[in-house]
């Protein structure tokens, strides 16, 4: 029996990585309760997955977060998982190099990538204290996305540095959290995936220069990863599988760190 049936996933985003955990975790016998700003792709994956919830909204805003927990545990009754995937580069808004990042650039991506999760993870983490504990004596698993641009830095092709000061606030987030939620049984661990082909990768995608770096710098798969490789992942670390794990950052990169 799958050690997901029955447990409720709270997931932001709804492509790439985030759609692929979405539909393992339903396959799973996960309900899976999807929130990101565009409301198409939100609408498309909810309605693609078996008794998926779904509810369009910008995280980073006040108010946004709250309603969307409230609407999760109206449908469900309560979060027993919740990934923060949602996330964006800053190129078009101005990252790159501190000194051409300009403020929308860095004020941005900060509050896209870091503002949310902290929105998100705050109403949900006040479901989870509040909440009986599930099967296992859980009261909730939650896991986050970073990158390995928040402790790898490469310094010719991946240069917006916004994103991944971004990047190391959430790994140091989810450091501190682990040590304050283990003893009320909330586990909190960080994702670090290397180049995915996602569509917030779409630029290195294109590039030519990029993909013939990416045969070296990612060995294993001499290109970019699978978004499922990374979901795979992200399912261990959200399942019981992983139910002593807290305050890790798991890194799924080919390679990347070590090349």
């Amino acid at each position: 029996m799958s050690d997901f049936l029955g447990k409720v996933l709270l997931i932001s985003g709804s492509t790439g990585i985030a759609e692929a955990t979405a539909r393992g975790a339903a396959d799973r016998g996960a309900q899976v309760f999807i929130t990101s700003r565009t409301e198409a792709n939100c609408r498309a994956l909810g309605e693609s997955l078996p008794d998926a919830g779904y509810q369009a909204a910008d995280l980073s805003e006040d108010g946004a977060a709250e309603a969307v927990v409230a609407g999760c545990v109206e449908r469900y009754g309560r979060i027993d998982l919740l990934f923060n995937v949602a996330g964006i580069s800053g190129r078009k808004f101005g990252d790159g190099p501190l000194h051409e990042c300009t403020s929308q650039g860095w004020d941005t991506t900060m509050s896209v990538n870091v503002r949310s999760l902290y929105q998100l993870s705050h109403h949900a983490l006040r479901q989870m204290l509040a909440q009986a504990p599930g099967a296992n004596d859980r009261c909730g698993v939650i896991l986050h996305m970073a990158s390995v641009l928040g402790f790898s830095p490469e310094a010719n092709h991946f240069t917006a540095h916004a994103y991944a000061a971004s990047k190391g606030a959430i790994l140091g987030l989810t450091k501190a959290m682990a040590a304050y939620y283990a003893a009320h049984k909330i586990r909190v661990n960080a994702i670090a995936p290397a180049l995915v082909a996602t569509p917030m990768s779409e630029r290195a995608q294109q590039n030519e220069e990029i993909l013939e770096f990416m045969k070296s710098k990612q060995p294993l798969t001499e290109g970019l990863i699978n978004t499922d490789q990374v979901a795979e992942a992200a399912l261990f670390l959200l399942g019981d599988g992983a139910d002593v794990i807290t305050g890790d950052v798991l890194t799924v990169d080919a390679g990347w760190c070590v090349s």
